[in-house]
């Protein structure tokens, strides 16, 4: 497979794997489906991964693990929250992030049960030139408990025996819950990735408070939660939001269940949405003292303000507001072609479209929403 002729076959193939399929593998020695394993493997990481996509002889995994790796981007910036002499990634997978923490770590352990996944791995780490990470393929959670580390990372699974999705963490594998206490024993610092699909209250009554919570998003697009634990007496939780982008990265922090001096009142110049990270926290209540806005319903969780603030997440300017109304919303003055949002509305983007003829993209936004006088409005903006 490592052959240069094979792998730049891999690399230069462009025509649909079907029909690799049916043609056979042009190489004696290689299965036809190993082939298009380590095609269709690598065309999936080309975005998620673009380090890994332009270097020559990495071999991958099936496409399932590749799903359930961490983006390069949300790998690197775990890795940033960290660093240390020794570590341990209890369920290191494909090995982006044990990649990644090698750089802030001297010593870094990689621990996958599945001895193919873990022989991957090594071989990769070996390709990019990343000594200091020893691969072990064993249960992490059985041989971490030798020595006292620095540092432990988990990921635990988000997927039961049944193949069916769970989002609670005493079904999944390892069982972090279970297991907490011996973790958090031999390491000063113990950082658990959860799906974003896990309630934060939810994970807080099967784990406890942890020292920092960090809500990762991606394209705006909530990826991961981290759950970082530090042997100190300090009770507080500090949660951290973050939308990476891929020019500028947004980032609000707040101490959990901080009480905010919301204002609230009637859409002014400028409107204002925040990003996926922000929603997920819950952190409404906080925005509007946080960066001198008004918000527009306590439930519609959209702000405004007079003149244009920075803010985490997106930004409009507002050309009119218009009554939700059947006399208004025939009378001609919303585009036939726009962006809709709805906030704490009755009606589906759906339903919305069809009743009034409205096509999906163009540079027009409608948002419709209730505001502050409990009165249905469509807010129409221009993106700043």
């Amino acid at each position: 497979m490592l052959h240069k002729e094979v792998q730049d076959f891999i690399i230069n193939y462009k025509a649909d794997t079907s029909k690799l399929a049916f043609a056979g593998s042009p190489f004696a020695k290689i299965k036809v489906q190993e082939l298009i394993q380590q095609i269709e493997s690598r065309r999936k990481i080309e975005k998620k991964l673009p380090f890994w996509f332009e270097k020559a002889t990495i071999i991958y995994p099936p496409k399932l693990n590749l799903e359930q790796t961490s983006s390069e981007a949300t790998a690197k910036y775990k890795a940033s929250l960290v660093n240390g002499n020794s570590m341990a990634d209890l369920t290191g997978g494909f090995g982006i992030d044990t990649f990644y923490f090698s750089e802030r770590f001297d010593t870094v352990i990689h621990y996958e049960l599945n001895k193919e996944l873990s022989e991957i791995a090594a071989h990769n780490f070996s390709v990019l030139e990343r000594n200091n990470i020893v691969c072990k393929s064993e249960d992490g959670m059985e041989g971490f408990s030798e020595e006292k580390l620095n540092f432990i990372y988990v990921d635990p699974s988000r997927r039961h025996n049944s193949k069916g999705k769970v989002f609670f963490l005493t079904d999944c594998e390892p069982n972090v819950v279970e297991n907490l206490g011996k973790l958090r024993d031999h390491c000063d610092t113990l950082m658990i990735k959860t799906s974003p699909m896990l309630d934060v209250s939810a994970g807080i009554d099967e784990l406890g408070a942890p020292s920092q919570l960090h809500i990762v998003a991606l394209d705006n697009e909530v990826k991961e939660l981290l759950w970082i634990f530090e042997n100190k007496k300090d009770s507080s939780t500090t949660v951290f939001t973050v939308n990476l982008g891929n020019e500028n990265s947004e980032s609000f922090s707040f101490q959990l269940n901080s009480e905010g001096n919301t204002h609230y009142g009637l859409p002014q110049q400028y409107l204002y949405e925040p990003n996926a990270a922000i929603m997920k926290s819950g952190a409404f209540h906080l925005l509007s003292e946080a960066y001198g806005l008004t918000k527009l319903h306590i439930n519609s969780h959209l702000y405004t303000s007079e003149n244009p603030k920075s803010f985490p997440g997106r930004r409009f300017k507002i050309e009119k507001c218009i009554p939700y109304t059947k006399q208004e919303m025939k009378s001609g003055s919303l585009p036939k072609k726009a962006n809709i949002t709805i906030r704490n509305f009755p009606e589906s983007v759906s339903t919305i479209r069809e009743k009034w003829k409205i096509k999906d993209g163009g540079y027009d936004y409608l948002f419709f929403t209730t505001i502050n006088n409990n009165k249905k409005v469509v807010i129409y903006c221009s993106k700043l």
